[in-house]
């Protein structure tokens, strides 16, 4: 199958991405796009820094799909905050667990309160309890 222009600066693969929306010739995502503007509040110029081999036309493209399909969009950020929030309670605590849970959203963060950093690494952000002993290693 071949990749599948959806919108000027936005293309779409079976195998690139899982099928997600991406700015087109790249793996960058259109809601990688939309969390640096959206979430983390970046200008264009500054999604640029992130993605310097993105032209500001891919930002603003990105963003206009973004905005044209938003709902969809955002119900796949939300099935994937939810898999990297299983995944780090499964798993615990680790370099890759430590930063998939620091990319959550806020609120998923602090659903999470009160639960114990484990393996004895304190980020300042508690972890949830995935029901491996402090110190104990995968």
């Amino acid at each position: 199958m071949d990749t599948t222009l959806l919108a000027p600066h936005v293309d779409s693969h079976p195998d690139k991405c899982g099928g997600k929306p991406c700015v087109a010739g790249t793996r960058v995502r259109v809601w990688d796009v939309a969390h640096h503007i959206e979430r983390l509040g970046e200008t264009p110029d500054e999604v640029i820094q992130a993605y310097p081999h993105l032209s500001l036309a891919d930002v603003y493209g990105a963003m206009a799909y973004y905005w044209d399909h938003r709902e969809a969009i955002e119900q796949q950020i939300r099935e994937a905050d939810a898999r990297v929030l299983a995944w780090v309670k499964e798993r615990g605590a680790g370099p890759l667990g430590e930063s998939l849970f620091d990319q959550l959203p806020k609120g998923l963060r602090e659903a999470t309160e009160g639960a114990k950093p484990r393996l004895g690494v304190d980020l300042g952000v508690p972890l949830p309890d995935s029901g491996v002993a402090e110190g104990a290693h995968h």
